[in-house]
């Protein structure tokens, strides 16, 4: 039997950035084509204040829209507090409940206005409401890489959270490489090590990379035992506080191709990706 991964494409994380506002009727159709391909999770849209992400302030309506009967893809929705879980939490169709939590202090404060104290009481909240209605979380441990900002990283840092988010009740934690200053060696150190130490957690890798360097960061966390990716078609979006305009999402052709010359099972079909690939840059180059 060939290994499998779980390919969780990210249309949200493609969209938010962009200015000017995607009709609905765009985003539904894009999401459409997304859900017939066979990525485990799509990452479809948030719930969070308009005014933050305007770009998101049509998600309950995309969803209300989206035809899910022939598709094995769950979803996910990205909260930021406990009104956005709440709110999440009443489309039974959401499979997950997607926070991001940043181990820098700087970065937590600039992206949801929080300490990270603040932040520890929103995630206990958001793990409560998701048990009551039978939906997952997904914490992103945003700065998981390093951060730009001098606060403190290193691999212990990053060990010290994942213990006290895993003794929370936090069953999958997504690695994110917020401003894509991951390199391999930081990839594999930290999954060869927490991967062994908390069997209990489901570790992913939601990876920025610029152009050139997306294979050495892939081929780093797969090596090191992750079976979890996040990616974008094309790479679109990513951090807008990264500070290279290069750097993208993980670019989710790219990744495919990867696995499918390691004889990786991705579960997704090339030949209905293709059309949604074409559907992406169809649209996204319209902004």
């Amino acid at each position: 039997m060939p290994e499998k991964v779980k390919i969780i494409e990210c249309p949200r994380d493609a969209m938010q950035g962009i200015k000017s506002f995607i009709p609905t009727e765009r985003k539904i159709t894009y999401i459409q084509s997304l859900l017939g391909c066979g990525f485990d999770t799509i990452d479809f849209g948030s719930f969070v204040s308009p005014k933050a992400i305007p770009q998101m302030a049509d998600t309950a309506e995309v969803l209300s829209n989206l035809d899910l009967t022939n598709s094995k893809s769950k979803l996910l929705a990205i909260v930021a507090n406990v009104r956005g879980a709440n709110e999440a939490s009443l489309h039974h169709n959401i499979d997950y409940l997607g926070y991001p939590f940043s181990i820098s202090e700087n970065f937590q404060m600039r992206n949801t206005h929080k300490t990270i104290a603040q932040s520890i009481n929103i995630l206990s909240d958001i793990l409560e409401i998701a048990q009551a209605t039978n939906k997952e979380v997904v914490t992103y441990v945003s700065m998981g890489f390093g951060n730009p900002y001098g606060d403190p990283w290193s691999v212990e840092v990053v060990g010290e959270w994942t213990e006290k988010l895993a003794e929370m009740g936090a069953r999958i934690l997504s690695l994110s490489d917020t401003v894509g200053s991951s390199t391999p060696e930081d990839i594999s150190y930290l999954f060869t090590h927490l991967i062994p130490k908390y069997p209990q957690v489901e570790f992913g890798a939601h990876l920025h990379t610029t152009p050139g360097k997306w294979h050495e960061k892939i081929d780093a966390a797969y090596k090191a035992g992750c079976r979890r990716f996040d990616g974008a078609i094309k790479g679109f979006g990513g951090c807008p506080m990264a500070r290279d305009e290069l750097t993208g999402n993980m670019p989710t052709e790219k990744m495919l191709s990867y696995f499918t010359e390691n004889k990786v099972d991705t579960g997704v079909q090339w030949m209905v990706f293709e059309a949604a690939y074409n559907k992406a840059s169809e649209l996204f180059s319209s902004y």
